[in-house]
């Protein structure tokens, strides 16, 4: 048995699966290929049959979103490492190596991201992930490379294997039994901010994320919700907001979130003025299945918690108020 699958999630994306998993099976002989389909009601499963037999087809009952979906598909895939993989990537040459040797050399690293590079406009960084994450004060997530919605080019700035705290679920690399000994994904969450949850849990538990620059691939981006659609913006303020309540030391939590409700507040006042009156409703709606879930997620909240979870107390002060857009403004590409 090989000691690294790739998994690919489907959801109705025969087109993507056309293609980008060429590339996948060209470029990845070290792995098992699977794909696990989301009950899709498209031809996906039927072209996969006819066109690569050799491909392992996982398919799930319905449509679990992404954190259940791989959830449900994961305890079939038996290898030691898992690649969970966006159905709208290029891979690249090469771009599993590297990572091997990285989780060989480190025993302690859970989770590796690669350089998530823009597949329309290659030079530069890609929205989700772009080379490694991490969240401030607040739970606001950015990404060296990418501050809010200023993406950077890729000049090589970041070619180092860095740690960070969260890898993008668009290409995440993670250990098999510590996947399961996390339990997994939230499945509350659907989709949208799981994975940045999944790390900050293993963060909790001493384990590490790493970022791997010899690892490139390309990802389209919002090829299954598009970033101005009100359903992406109810998930990602309610999963944020969910994170926050399970993840948030103790001493910061009523009194970090207290702050971070504040400025969903703003947000919503933002969208009412610019006339976006459906995502307005996104984020109360939100707003109500947070504090509607609340008892039931403060049981989720594990009993230590690392207090050193953030980089930076507020990155929207830096960004608008300092105008440090960039990460290698705000931080100067140290840790």
């Amino acid at each position: 048995m090989k000691r690294i699958a790739v998994v690919i999630l489907n959801w109705n994306g025969k087109n993507l699966l056309q293609d980008f998993l060429p590339y996948v099976v060209k470029y990845s002989p070290e792995a098992a290929i699977y794909v696990a389909d989301n009950a899709s009601t498209d031809d996906s499963v039927s072209f996969l049959k006819a066109n690569y037999p050799d491909i392992k087809i996982i398919e799930n009952k319905q449509n679990y979103g992404y954190a259940g979906g791989y959830n449900a598909a994961l305890k079939e895939v038996k290898e030691d490492i898992y690649v969970l993989l966006n159905s709208d990537v290029e891979v690249t040459e090469n771009w599993l190596t590297p990572v091997l040797q990285l989780f060989d050399s480190e025993p302690n690293t859970t989770f590796i991201q690669p350089k998530i590079l823009d597949y329309y406009n290659k030079n530069h960084f890609e929205y989700a992930g772009a080379a490694g994450g991490y969240i401030d004060k607040y739970g606001i997530p950015f990404c060296r490379g990418r501050i809010l919605n200023t993406i950077e080019e890729d000049n090589g700035q970041y070619n180092d294997n860095a740690e960070i705290f969260w890898a993008s679920g668009a290409c995440l690399f993670v250990r098999r039994d510590v996947f399961w000994e996390l339990n997994g994904f939230d499945e509350d969450f659907f989709a949208h901010q799981e994975e940045i949850d999944l790390c900050w849990r293993a963060f909790n538990k001493g384990y590490t994320a790493k970022f791997c620059s010899q690892s490139i691939i390309y990802h389209v981006g919002g090829a299954t919700l598009q970033t101005n659609n009100p359903r992406k913006t109810f998930l990602n303020f309610r999963n944020s907001l969910w994170m926050m309540l399970k993840n948030l030391p103790a001493n910061k939590l009523f009194p970090v979130l207290f702050v971070r409700l504040a400025m969903d507040g703003a947000a919503g006042m933002h969208y009412l003025l610019k006339g976006q009156v459906l995502h307005l409703w996104a984020l109360l709606k939100a707003h109500y299945y947070f504090y509607l879930k609340l008892p039931y997620f403060l049981k989720k909240r594990y009993k230590k918690q690392n207090k050193c979870y953030y980089k930076t107390n507020s990155i929207i002060w830096r960004y608008y108020m300092l105008n440090k857009k960039k990460f290698v403004d705000n931080f100067n590409n140290s840790l």
